[in-house]
């Protein structure tokens, strides 16, 4: 029993693992250099993350809560890779930072919860994991102690946060006095027969999961939040927090909610048009690179949101394949914007004109993540748009499909408004030449080889499609 508990938590018991030791290090009576705990964190997130390979067995416990699998192994170690990245990119940001051990514990929290919720079988166990990967993100993103708008931004998500899980729990809630049970299983059984309370009780859930994914209407916090906040707290809400969410999403649509697909395929059809339309137009006016990342991402949500609509296994493929590749593309330009905010504290759009003649290196690396975010062949980006667009196509919604393809071209004009700066545009107080320490390096180089690879390698996406 004690052999199969390890196994299956083995991913959870390994981030709570590098948690006490964290604590440890901040204990101690001698003070450790920033420089050799980021050494050290790195190294046992690499570990971390090369364990999760290895022992995948699939299985149930804590009366059926608590569930793992193959799929959901791979699942948790995208977030891995993505939290290993972001810890890289932030080397010469955290190693200035007197906090450093403390942000590596909030930041492991909230991956912790985010690891509950994927395995979570049971309302309970998801809303526990949820609050568990929330309320850390708060602090994070007031980190920027000094700064004025750092602790705006985690006012702004707290109390964002609080109104969408106070949604959650009332929609988990109803959903209990309609089918008394908290169980997914179980729940999906007793969708049979459906009552109006039912019903709202799902609208209610979808509601609060809109928050957390960022998708129109329930969007208005996140930009805000985003530019205030620390650049790798950013990338860890875009990327990880959100990719967590919709692998979560996912699971509860096509295995839960399986009975109201026809309700809740009418819901996702219309919030996907809003998300990319929205999203597309307030990215077009955006100065600030956070902001205009932001409003980006708003709009990436809009088409994963066309695969989820497919209902099938390949629209659930494709979401994870996606999420995959969003963590490369995403973070490939959040990295740049992460060392060139670190070193010069600047971070407009303006800034970045003539951002090649300087730091030639960052200026392809952000250019390559914004062809992928743009959905350019030969990135890994155009194919993951192109099954997501594949899997919603399987539902017969031409109408969606079409206004999907008319907001690629729309994207496609900011992303390159972006990538004409840089390298067509002068400057006359150009941002000087940026130094690159090792860790964003290697960081930069696993952001750049994922995108280019999984674009032309087919496998990523067969592999992920026989999980299932």
């Amino acid at each position: 029993m004690l052999n199969d508990f390890l196994i299956l938590m083995k991913q959870e018991l390994g981030v709570t693992l590098l948690i006490f030791i964290l604590l440890f290090i901040k204990l101690a009576k001698k003070e450790w250099k920033n420089e050799t705990v980021l050494g050290l964190v790195n190294i046992l997130l690499f570990v971390n993350l090369a364990a999760g390979f290895f022992f995948i067995h699939k299985g149930t416990l804590f009366g059926d809560m608590f569930r793992t699998s193959e799929l959901l192994s791979f699942e948790k170690n995208i977030l891995n890779l993505g939290t290993l990245i972001i810890s890289l990119q932030s080397y010469s940001w955290l190693k200035q930072h007197k906090h450093v051990p403390e942000f590596y514990m909030l930041m492991l929290s909230t991956l912790l919860g985010m690891f509950f919720m994927i395995s979570s079988s049971n309302l309970l166990m998801f809303y526990l994991g949820l609050e568990l990967s929330s309320i850390p993100l708060a602090a994070m993103a007031n980190f920027d102690l000094d700064k004025k708008r750092s602790s705006e931004a985690a006012m702004k998500f707290i109390m964002s946060s609080a109104f969408s899980s106070g949604l959650l729990l009332f929609g988990i809630s109803m959903l209990y006095g309609a089918t008394g049970t908290l169980s997914f299983s179980e729940i999906s059984w007793q969708l049979t027969t459906l009552s109006s309370l039912q019903v709202f009780a799902f609208i209610l859930l979808i509601a609060g999961f809109g928050f957390k994914i960022s998708a129109v209407p329930f969007h208005l916090w996140t930009a805000d939040v985003y530019e205030g906040s620390p650049v790798a707290v950013t990338s860890y809400l875009s990327v990880i927090s959100k990719g967590a969410i919709l692998f979560v999403l996912v699971s509860v649509l096509y295995n839960v909610f399986q009975p109201l697909d026809s309700a809740w395929y009418k819901m996702l059809f219309l919030v996907s048009v809003l998300t990319m339309i929205i999203g597309n137009l307030f990215a077009l006016r955006q100065q600030n690179m956070k902001r205009f990342l932001a409003f980006s991402s708003i709009s990436q949500v809009g088409f994963i949101l066309i695969g989820i609509t497919g209902e099938s296994i390949q629209g659930s493929a494709s979401v994870i394949y996606f999420v995959m590749i969003y963590v490369f593309s995403n973070l490939a330009a959040f990295g740049v914007i992460s060392l060139v905010s670190a070193a010069t504290g600047r971070e407009n759009v303006d800034d970045y004109k003539g951002f090649y003649k300087t730091n030639p290196v960052l200026s392809w690396a952000l250019t390559i993540g914004l062809f992928s975010l743009a959905g350019i062949p030969p990135t890994a980006g155009f194919f993951g748009k192109f099954f997501l667009l594949l899997a919603g196509a399987g539902k017969g919604n031409y109408w969606l499909i079409t206004i999907a393809a008319l907001n690629m071209v729309v994207s496609l004009y900011y992303y390159l408004r972006i990538v004409k700066a840089i390298f067509m545009e002068a400057n006359d107080t150009p941002i000087e030449n940026v130094k690159i320490s090792f860790a964003p390096k290697i960081a930069m180089l696993i952001c750049v080889g994922g995108i280019i690879i999984t674009g032309f390698a087919s496998g990523a996406y067969k592999y992920i499609y026989s999980l299932f």
